[in-house]
């Protein structure tokens, strides 16, 4: 059994609104910390948009969820081809730790730690403001790390949405009800 098919791969509640989700990923560190810095990694297995790695620093996060995986699987009813966000840099120590604003939706932590020849990283979604969002986000990052692991490990990703649809289920039957 791989960790991604563990329950330690599944993200928890560490705040009633604090999601916390964290994966091994082959090292070295830098190599990480591209893949959440730079556009042209970080569209592989999340989103476009280029970062000036100042705090203060505005950017906006392109989201073309159907082009992370061939195929990309059914979308579900009311997601487009493409979302934005505007977020802002609250929060930079490299290659350790990136902090930025997530629209409307609270606040997004990278911490990477290496461990070995591999690097933790640990994400952290906190001030999710209702269920709802935290049932789309919960899946959202599962699904999406889950596209990292494989890229970063040369493996050829699940469907992204039909992960995601799966996982949003999971995610509903686990996290309590506010």
């Amino acid at each position: 059994m791989t960790e991604l098919a563990t329950r330690s791969a599944y993200g928890s509640l560490i705040e009633p609104t604090t999601l916390k989700i964290q994966r091994r990923l082959p090292g070295p560190i830098e190599r990480v910390w591209a893949y959440l810095t730079e556009s042209d990694l970080r569209k592989q297995w999340l989103a476009a948009g280029a970062m000036e790695m100042t705090v203060g620093a505005s950017f906006e996060l392109v989201w073309r969820n159907d082009e992370l995986t061939d195929p990309p699987g059914q979308r579900p009813a009311g997601f487009g081809a493409e979302h934005r966000i505007q977020s802002k840099i609250i929060d930079v120590d490299p290659p350790r730790r990136l902090a930025f604003t997530f629209g409307n939706a609270g606040d997004v932590t990278f911490e990477l730690e290496p461990r070995g020849d591999a690097v933790l990283l640990t994400v952290i979604h906190r001030r999710l403001p209702d269920r709802s969002t935290m049932l789309k986000v919960s899946a959202g990052w599962h699904a999406h790390l889950d596209v990292l692991v494989a890229r970063a490990t040369g493996q050829t990703p699940a469907p992204f949405w039909d992960g995601w649809s799966r996982l949003q289920q999971d995610y509903d039957r686990q996290l309590p009800p506010r």
